[in-house]
């Protein structure tokens, strides 16, 4: 695949020209109701933020380190890192219970799960049993993760599909700001509650789900893959075209949702977790997929994202209240860095966003690298004042896709058959490279300071290079063409070619769907 080659016009969808422009969010009931059922899914991301929030919050709570006798390095790394190896635990069941039995229950069981674990966590009563209860979170967050973030984008109205998808990682930074200033207001309680409550709040979004989450329609797709096209086709017109099981959007959708499974069923042979490797456009596929669940934890977040008190002790700010204070306004910074974000996706396309994340990191960790640097060095106040600023502005430039896109992105490029089993993958690498980092990076911060970073800005321009030859374009385009692009010219006919047969049919347009078809492929091939 060329440097540079990006669907240039992938904003005229075969979907487009069948949106009602009147039909917006706020005016439209059913469309309503169904971001509000989105929003429940979404705040999955919200436990996972929180973690690593709330442990860099107790870290600065004399509370919680007199209680577990000041956790050494090793110890405070197996402390963060047990979460993520209670996930890897979970990873070879949660794509089976997301494809066999529904996104739906599969959210459900992985709240049940963490709404248990978080119960413990705050009612810990020795190391082993926090780090127990941090490992069923793990667990638990698994199935949850897995499931939401799919059936977000497989249940959006077409209009909304990216930006909801795209809000899905973002929201991360919502359990960010309720750790932090959860904690940042329980510090001054003089008892162990100063650490248990952040600890019991954990479990407040799963709690949640566990209360609605049956209120939320199952995945038309998952209906589809089942046998249960009526029942699909009901939820479609349901809530995309308020009732009209006619609608040329849902003919659409419906038809190319049809044939997309049946291609993958019975042309590219996508099953069983081989298959992901086994053809030219899913090895790049996952190409993709590896790289950015790497690089979205391997780009320096990791240092300010867990161990931000110890960085802020290495600048001379020991203060408590102090480093309270910065992790919070920082939560908040990120949020409405990636709501943002999130909001433009669908403008600025994913490629440019992903070149000018990867250039800005590149720019301001190594600013942050120079003014430690300095610091260590001479002592100059002023450049662990600068290394703050480096911190806020590098997250800003991370939050411009590495927070919105990798999640929205990974499910958008892979076909339905292999999107659970995929996103599994993208999850497992995630978790591989935090338990890496939440080991060794509290260890190599201690031992080699600043001069750990230079390791980070290397690894970042790498990034730089790898994103501007591989990462494609998908601008515009539904889940079903999107996977198309990456398996050629028949895979593209046959499922344009289907959607729009269909909605030219209920529109009584059949003499223009060949020329729409030819055109759009045409489109999909530049790809």
């Amino acid at each position: 695949m060329a440097p540079g080659v990006v669907a240039s016009a992938a904003a005229d969808s075969g979907i487009n020209h069948l949106l009602d422009p009147r039909k917006k969010w706020y005016n439209n009931r059913r469309i309503l109701a169904l971001n509000g059922w989105i929003v429940l899914l979404l705040i999955t991301s919200s436990t996972n933020g929180y973690d690593g929030s709330m442990m860099n919050g107790l870290q600065s709570l004399s509370q919680w380190q007199n209680y577990f006798n000041h956790p050494s390095t090793h110890e405070l790394g197996l402390l963060n890192a047990i979460q993520n190896i209670g996930s890897l635990a979970a990873y070879p069941f949660a794509p089976y219970l997301s494809d066999g039995i529904g996104r739906r229950p599969t959210v459900f069981i992985g709240a049940c799960i963490m709404c248990i674990a978080t119960a413990l966590q705050g009612a810990s009563q020795s190391e082993g049993m926090f780090v127990g209860a941090r490992f069923l979170i793990g667990f638990g967050l698994t199935f949850a993760a897995n499931a939401a973030p799919m059936l977000v984008s497989e249940l959006s109205y077409p209009l909304y599909r990216a930006q909801l998808t795209a809000t899905y990682n973002s929201l991360w930074y919502s359990g960010a700001i309720i750790a932090a200033w959860t904690t940042f207001g329980t510090f001054k309680i003089n008892s162990t509650w100063a650490w248990r409550i952040p600890s019991v709040l954990q479990g407040l979004p799963s709690v949640l789900q566990v209360l609605l989450i049956w209120f939320v329609p199952e995945s038309p797709r998952y209906l589809v893959h089942k046998g249960k096209e009526e029942e699909a086709l009901n939820v479609l017109a349901y809530y995309h075209a308020d009732g009209n099981r006619d609608d040329p959007l849902v003919q659409y959708e419906f038809n190319e949702i049809k044939t997309a499974i049946d291609y993958d069923r019975t042309v590219a042979e996508n099953v069983g977790w081989k298959s992901l490797f086994n053809t030219p456009g899913n090895r790049k596929r996952m190409r993709i997929i590896i790289a950015i669940a790497f690089f979205s934890q391997w780009s320096g977040n990791g240092l300010a994202s867990y161990y931000l008190n110890q960085i802020l002790n290495d600048i001379n700010i020991k203060d408590s209240t102090t480093q309270l204070l910065i992790n919070g306004i920082l939560a908040i910074w990120n949020l409405i860095c990636a709501l943002i974000a999130s909001s433009m996706v669908e403008r600025l396309g994913r490629r440019f966003m992903f070149l000018f994340s990867g250039i800005g990191m590149l720019v301001f960790f190594t600013s942050q690298t120079i003014a430690f640097a300095q610091f260590q060095i001479n002592a100059q106040p002023a450049a662990a004042h600068s290394v703050i600023a480096f911190i806020f502005l590098f997250y800003a430039c991370y939050d411009v896709a590495f927070t919105p896109l990798i999640v929205a992105y990974t499910v958008e490029i892979l076909p339905y058959p292999l999107r659970a089993k995929g996103f599994n993958v993208f999850n497992f690498v995630i978790s591989l490279a935090l338990i890496f980092n939440q080991y060794a990076n509290p260890i190599a911060l201690a031992a080699i300071t600043w001069k750990y970073y230079i390791i980070y800005c290397c690894w970042i321009a790498f990034e730089c290079v790898f994103l501007y030859l591989y990462v494609v374009e998908t601008k515009g385009l539904t889940l079903e063409e999107t996977a198309a692009i990456f398996d050629g010219e028949h895979a593209t006919n046959e499922i344009l070619g289907q959607g729009l047969h269909a909605a030219d049919k209920h529109e009584g347009k059949h003499s223009g769907s060949v020329d729409e078809v030819e055109h759009h492929v045409g489109t999909l091939e530049k790809v």
